[in-house]
């Protein structure tokens, strides 16, 4: 079915499981993944806090990430109906403007539960929101340009999820310079995570005039520069933990390192059929090195749990 399946009447709803597909759960975990590790790279207790965890990893995940999924299937249903023509909106299973409503009505929920965070909570979620947007939709539309719509992405899913759940244990903005460097690293680290999305739509993207990297660059080169783009940061990251004196948490990353470069050999003589295979099977490896770090930079912090 194509898009003009979404032009129907007013009257017609959506089914509730094509919104939870259009909210996409599956993507909820790298941003409650990091808010965790930046509530954990602190150093201060949980003890008594169990309540901001929680409510963290919900507007991370349920709440934010779920609303720019709906902002950017709503703004994509033309190229989806190239790509992936059985999504909620270009198969009308979310019929008419529903997919905007829904999509509205998430980023306002955000907004209204990131109160209780206070000033920073909500300036947080705020700026997450605005570049979600920004993403998708037009004017910016972000994800025209794969350079800047993979890190804008990175920026938000990694790096901001991983200083807010810090700032907020600590009460204030300003961090300690290692929570810095690993948010800032993962972040462009998620930016190769990013590509590995794009090769599955190479001919919508091509046809639409979204530039994926696979699209600027080529199939072959975009899996090399994605598969750098992923381990560089890291190297980072276990120098980091040299320097601070964890160098079993840094034996640690570079095994985690090990495992991935394996699987890169492997994707890269075949980028289109093994993208979705480094995805499932490589980058939790590195998903795994961000909690290892941040148990490393809770180390020198000082709390216990």
């Amino acid at each position: 079915m194509g898009v003009s399946n979404t032009i129907q009447t007013a009257s017609a709803r959506p089914d509730p499981r094509a919104v939870l597909t259009l909210l996409k759960p599956v993507t909820w975990f790298p941003p409650m993944w990091a808010f965790t590790c930046g509530v954990i790279s602190s150093g201060q207790p949980l003890s008594g806090r169990w309540g901001l965890l929680a409510l963290g990893v919900c507007i991370t995940g349920p709440l934010v990430c779920a609303s720019s999924q709906a902002v950017n299937d709503w703004f994509d249903r033309h190229v989806d109906a190239i790509n992936e023509p059985n999504r909620p909106i270009p198969s009308g299973r979310i019929p008419g403007q529903w997919g905007l409503a829904i999509a509205i009505a998430w980023t306002v929920l955000s907004l209204i539960a990131a109160i209780p965070l206070g000033v920073l909570g909500l300036g947080a979620v705020s700026l997450a929101l605005l570049f979600s947007w920004g993403y998708s939709a037009p004017p910016f539309r972000f994800k025209l340009n794969g350079w800047l719509g993979n890190a804008a992405v990175g920026f938000t899913y990694e790096g901001l999820a991983w200083v807010t759940g810090a700032a907020l244990m600590l009460g204030q903005p300003s961090l300690p310079w290692q929570i810095v460097v690993a948010a800032l690293f993962y972040s462009i680290g998620a930016h190769g995570i990013m590509t590995l999305n794009d090769f599955k739509a190479i001919e919508g993207d091509r046809q639409m005039g979204v530039g994926s990297l696979p699209v600027k660059l080529g199939v072959e080169p975009a899996a090399y520069v994605a598969s750098a783009i992923m381990l560089m940061p890291q190297w980072v990251v276990l120098t980091m933990l040299l320097v601070i004196g964890k160098p079993w948490h840094a034996l640690t990353i570079g095994v985690l390192m090990v495992v991935q470069f394996g699987i890169m050999r492997w994707f890269v003589q075949s980028p289109r059929e093994r993208a979705l295979y480094l995805s499932a099977f490589g980058v939790p490896f590195s998903v795994a090195g961000m909690m290892v770090t941040a148990f490393a930079i809770r180390g020198v912090l000082g709390a216990g749990a």
